[in-house]
């Protein structure tokens, strides 16, 4: 993960705001990749430290009961061409509330599982020109951790200031590598869909709308890391299908506890019909299935009203017309 920490130059303080400014393969992939990648923003990098006889792997990968204390390394590698000083720190991740991205606390935020479980043999490293540090760390969990996954990341954040042009305003860059941890203990996995929401603003004559949006929440309400597929259909008069969006997934799982807002863009929707959007969310392996529902209609009843008038105008004048014709051919 490439994150950026910015700073106003009327404050000498911790930055204040943080940011996602590009997605790093080690850590914002949508789901592992079958190659180990470094987490990196051209400038340094974060990865697991080598195991004997092999790459380092793409992430963190671990499992244990509660109580117990695991090992590893993170090794950070500086691309640049001087020496940098680097922040070392754990921190829970967490999935962004509009896209569902992979994303982390703040060192300043509370920190309630990796970020708080995980202590770093060193808080700050400085790493020499082209060079490589790597750093031991230990996550120890708690008797009372419970059980499920619990992502994270560790996090290398350069302690220099950068001044963005223009602006006055300080930018911090930090690169994470993420951290997959597996408390032992009973596992339920739990998927659900909430406020459907359908959105379009009616045109007043047919052929002028806009495009429409259908909005909805993905709740993982269980213990457990989820890859859902969203598959999306709207059902307009006599069941004709009128929007079909199949196989929709987010940037990364879905973490445990995690909710996220998502629009889906309904490009065209037929100008005059009404019906229903089906949802279903669904996980990789199958074996979860939520869904959920709200009507729609993309008809202007005034306009539809005033046609039916023009047309029964248009029926009343002929009947009449005819009747007149009839009474003179007789007469």
């Amino acid at each position: 993960m490439n994150v950026v920490r910015t700073q106003s130059t009327h404050r000498r303080r911790a930055a204040v705001f943080l940011a996602v400014l590009a997605l790093a393969l080690g850590l914002l992939a949508a789901s592992p990749p079958s190659v180990a990648y470094a987490a990196d923003n051209g400038r340094w990098s974060v990865f697991p430290a080598a195991r004997k006889g092999g790459d380092p792997p793409a992430y963190f990968r671990m499992k244990a009961d509660p109580g117990r204390t695991l090992h590893d390394k993170v090794t950070v590698s500086n691309l640049a061409e001087e020496p940098v000083t680097f922040l070392l720190y754990a921190a829970d991740a967490y999935n962004t509330p509009r896209d569902g991205g992979f994303a982390v606390r703040e060192r300043s935020e509370k920190q309630r599982s990796v970020g708080a479980w995980a202590r770093l043999a060193r808080s700050e490293v400085t790493v020499p020109a082209r060079g490589k540090a790597t750093v031991p760390f230990t996550v120890a969990l708690p008797r009372t951790a419970p059980p499920g996954d619990h992502p994270g990341a560790i996090i290398a954040l350069d302690r220099r200031v950068a001044r963005a042009k223009g602006t006055g305003v300080g930018i911090r860059q930090a690169v994470g590598a993420r951290v997959y941890l597996r408390v032992k203990g009973e596992r339920a996995p739990g998927l659900s869909v909430r406020d459907v929401r359908f959105d379009y603003e009616v045109p007043p004559l047919p052929g002028l709308g806009k495009d429409a949006t259908v909005t909805y929440t993905l709740v993982n309400s269980g213990n457990v890391l989820l890859e859902p597929r969203v598959d999306l259909k709207a059902k307009g008069l006599f069941g004709r299908t009128s929007f079909d969006s199949a196989g929709n997934t987010l940037p990364a799982e879905l973490m445990p506890g995690q909710r996220v807002r998502i629009t889906q863009k309904w490009a065209g929707p037929p100008p005059l019909d009404w019906g229903s959007v089906e949802l279903t969310a669904s996980d990789k392996a199958g074996e979860l299935v939520a869904s959920g529902s709200t009507g729609y209609r993309t008809v202007n009843w005034s306009v539809l009203v005033a046609l039916a008038l023009a047309v029964a105008f248009l029926v009343v004048g002929v009947v009449v017309r005819r009747r007149r014709a009839r009474t003179t051919t007789r007469g």
